[in-house]
């Protein structure tokens, strides 16, 4: 989209050249060097205790006939498998050798399953935090939706809904129809092997160890999606749809998460730090739905665009030295808001502005 209103225009392009700030950015430095060791003895129980309890509820979704209970159960599903499934973020910052197996395992017990395996996020999300990428059309996961017309944004929710079909379509039938037919297979690779929000968005053809790890895993998921096609021969529909259900809740979720996580209002100029700072959002406490929808550190979202080295469980202490190091007026403290319906609806109304 381009914004025809030349008094906007400025006003955008005043935004993305906001001056950095070197006192805060000094101070992140300082929080980055002190708290960039991941715990594994954080990381490992979190994952296994949250993809436990997410397979468990499941289960008991599809197996237990009492209405209210199998609901109950889907919903603890839900929260627990988005918990598992956003450690995929924490897999592209982790430093190589950090946690040993952590990779392998949240692909066999969480990305396999659920179709979102590991390969579709590393080599994507890092691009989202190059500096001269963030906001601009070269960044997989910007889109200026602030800017846009007001229907983008019931589509933007929509299209996450359908993710379990698409999924499935890309694994099941893309995978295997792409090794018999080389430019199906330069599509596929390009356009449906990232999980990102840019439509015009394109990704390169792995190489070396990473096209060891994206063939494995893309087998993996084939495999999985191909079982959940034949399932319904073995078990009925009701397995398929309850895990369907349970999925596209999940991803729902994470896209109004997305919605929330900037302000979405740069029009694809390069931004200074500063700039992408106060573009981005942290929901810190006293609030405590953040926990929910946005888990395993995403609720300070923008302080981890000036820390993405540091570990989701180092973010909050990070928070609370960085509020008590920092002087009232530094921009640090805009980036914090309290939840995420005052910036959905912030969002809309300005989608709703004429230009």
């Amino acid at each position: 989209m381009t914004v025809h209103d030349p008094i906007l225009a400025a006003a955008q392009r005043a935004r993305a050249a906001i001056p950095d700030d070197t006192a805060m950015l000094r101070a992140a430095a300082e929080m980055s060097r002190e708290y960039a060791v991941a715990n594994p003895r954080i990381y490992w129980p979190d994952l296994l205790a949250s993809t436990l309890i997410g397979w468990t509820a499941l289960a008991g979704a599809i197996l237990i006939d009492t209405m209210a209970v199998a609901v109950a159960c889907g919903i603890v599903a839900m929260l627990a498998l988005y918990r598992a499934a956003s450690f995929i973020h924490e897999l592209t910052h982790i430093r190589k050798g950090a946690l040993p197996g952590f990779r392998l395992g949240w692909n066999l017990i969480v990305g396999v399953p659920l179709m979102i395996p590991s390969f579709m996020y590393e080599g994507v999300h890092t691009q989202h935090h190059a500096r001269t990428r963030y906001g601009t059309a070269e960044d997989p996961e910007y889109l200026p939706l602030a800017l846009m017309k007001p229907w983008s944004l019931p589509l933007f929710i929509i299209v996450a809904s359908l993710a379990p079909i698409g999924l499935i379509l890309r694994f099941g039938l893309l995978t295997p129809l792409s090794l018999l037919i080389p430019a199906l297979r330069r599509k596929v690779v390009a356009e449906f092997s990232a999980l990102s929000i840019n439509p015009a968005y394109r990704r390169r053809a792995p190489e070396g160890e990473f096209a060891r790890q994206w063939a494995w895993q893309e087998a993996g998921a084939s495999l999985f999606a191909l079982a959940l096609v034949g399932s319904v021969f073995a078990f009925g529909w009701k397995p398929l749809l309850v895990y369907m259900a349970v999925h596209s809740a999940m991803t729902v979720i994470n896209q109004l998460r997305t919605l929330v996580a900037h302000l979405w209002e740069n029009e694809g100029d390069p931004m200074t730090v500063t700039a992408q700072y106060l573009d981005s959002v942290n929901v810190p406490p006293p609030g405590t739905l953040p926990a929910l929808w946005a888990p395993v550190g995403l609720r300070y979202h923008a302080l981890h665009h000036l820390l993405p080295s540091v570990p989701y469980h180092a973010l909050g202490k990070a928070h609370v030295r960085l509020m008590e190091t920092l002087d009232m007026e530094s921009p640090y403290r805009k980036g914090n808001y309290k939840g995420m319906m005052p910036l959905v609806g912030k969002i809309a109304r300005s989608t709703m502005t004429a230009r």
